[in-house]
């Protein structure tokens, strides 16, 4: 094998695949890249961890002699990243690759290519098509919420559902619950899901980062994939039921704010100062003359913040909130008001932005 490589794009495309790769584990296989080099497709980078997949081709890439080589990641990266050159000339000899600029030459031992484990390739048509940019809306308004090492490991992924053209995604940690709306392409009418490892979800943001980029996503027995013309991502589905997320959806607040996003944030954040482990809830007082934010700890102080309401529907009421996670979803809005909908001080609040974005987050006890 012998390429020509454009040194920024090469270190880019080393990022993005590096994401999946172990730093740390008893198959070494596992802490290479595959690099392919064809006429077709130029330069394509492959990583693994058994779990989650990444398949790249590499763009302004010069092939002079095709073939494979399969090299440890973090080594090559930073032979590339730290490289002065402006192109970068790589080649391969028996399993010894060989960097070349103009001043620099490097020589690393690799593997034999068949030795990297398959990756799942797409094949066969679509489930369902959509726009870069609505999917990863949907994951980034979501994937903040799952869980972190739980022992319900279907809630340490997030649930992706398609009703015919509807696409819903949901991520929970049993103290909230995140949940995107978004439409897609598909002529299926059968209904779809499955349960994506957050990791894979982490590795989507980046990789498929042009908004009109068009991503066909194929969910097989135990496995999704997503694919543009440049990169393919695959991943084994996390196994278990995920919880019925519309029997956690309150349906009867009857105390509703309409409130400006960055005005709350702010408030928010200034409430949040005055917090600690022991006392790390905020109060929200609602009535019709506005929201005041109050917060205290011992041997610290306390805060009180005003904050005007856009409307209010609905008798005062009191309640106590995680400062952290109403700002995490606050975030994630991309609308410039959100709705609060409230029951009582016990029960859970539902902040909603638009038709397409909605957040239940349980209260906490404020002494």
């Amino acid at each position: 094998m012998k390429v020509i490589c454009d040194r920024g794009a090469l270190v880019s495309s080393l990022g993005l695949v590096g994401g999946v790769i172990a730093s740390r584990t008893p198959k070494p296989v596992l802490t290479c890249v595959k690099l392919t080099a064809s006429a077709d497709e130029g330069l394509v980078l492959e990583g693994t961890d058994t779990e989650v997949s990444v398949r790249l081709a590499t763009p302004r890439v010069e092939v002079e002699q095709p073939g494979e080589a399969l090299i440890p990641a973090d080594k090559l990266q930073q032979i590339v990243r730290e490289s002065v050159d402006a192109t970068l000339t790589l080649s391969t000899e028996q399993d010894v690759a060989h960097i070349t600029g103009q001043d620099s030459k490097f020589k690393v031992f690799g593997h034999p290519p068949t030795d990297f484990p398959a990756v799942t390739a797409f094949t066969g048509d679509a489930d369902f098509t959509i726009p870069a940019g609505e999917l990863h809306r949907m994951v980034a308004q979501t994937l903040f919420a799952t869980a972190r090492e739980n022992s319900r490991y279907a809630i340490n992924g997030v649930l992706v559902e398609r009703v015919s053209k509807k696409l819903v995604v949901v991520a929970t940690d049993g103290h909230r619950l995140a949940l995107a709306r978004g439409t897609c392409k598909t002529d299926s009418t059968e209904t779809r899901s499955a349960i994506v490892p957050t990791k894979a979800l982490t590795l989507l943001l980046k990789l498929f980062d042009d908004a009109e980029e068009s991503v066909q996503v194929r969910v097989e027995e135990n496995q999704i994939l997503f694919k543009t013309d440049q990169a393919v991502l695959g991943a084994n589905l996390v196994e278990g039921n995920f919880p019925p997320y519309g029997d956690v959806i309150p349906k009867d607040g009857d105390k509703k704010a309409t409130v400006a996003t960055d005005v709350l944030v702010s408030a928010t954040r200034r409430a949040a100062l005055l917090t600690n482990e022991e006392s790390k809830g905020v109060r929200m007082a609602f009535t019709a003359d506005g929201l005041t934010l109050s917060s205290r700890a011992p041997e610290m102080g306390e805060a009180e913040i005003k904050v005007p309401l856009t409307a209010y529907d609905g008798e005062d009421v009191e309640i106590g909130f995680n400062p952290a996670y109403v700002l995490d979803a606050l975030k994630v809005v991309d609308e410039s008001e959100v709705q609060l909908e409230l029951k009582g001080s016990n029960k859970p609040g539902v902040i909603r932005s638009g038709p397409n974005f909605l957040y239940v987050v349980m209260p906490v006890n404020l002494q």
